[in-house]
Formats: C-alpha cells, sequence, structure tokens
C-alpha cells in the first residue's frame, strides 16, 4: 500500500512539472533552427563525399 502511494506522488511531480513547461522558449526554438541549419548545409557534403568514395 504505502508504495502506491510513492508512485502516486511521483507521477503527481512529473505532472506539475510538465504544465509548468509546456512552451517553448525563444532559446528552444534558436537552437532547433541552429541545428537544422546545420544538418542542411552539411548533408550535400556528405552526400557527395560518399559518392566520391563510393
Amino acid at each position: 500500500m504505502n508504495s502506491q502511494n510513492e508512485m502516486v506522488s511521483y507521477f503527481g511531480a512529473g505532472q506539475e512539472k510538465l504544465s509548468n513547461e509546456q512552451s517553448f522558449t525563444t532559446e528552444d526554438i534558436l537552437w532547433a533552427v541552429g541545428i537544422w541549419s546545420v544538418i542542411l548545409t552539411l548533408s550535400p557534403v556528405i552526400v557527395f563525399y560518399m559518392l566520391m568514395v563510393a
């Protein structure tokens, strides 16, 4: 019975954290745009290299 109460409190704590952080911040969006720009910029270089080596 005690373990069930601990699990309920654990999941309740997780829900509180999720409800407080539902929206993306500007930093998150800039980080994602930066990562995707690097991936899209380097992908033609990697494809060209693979075609030349293979």
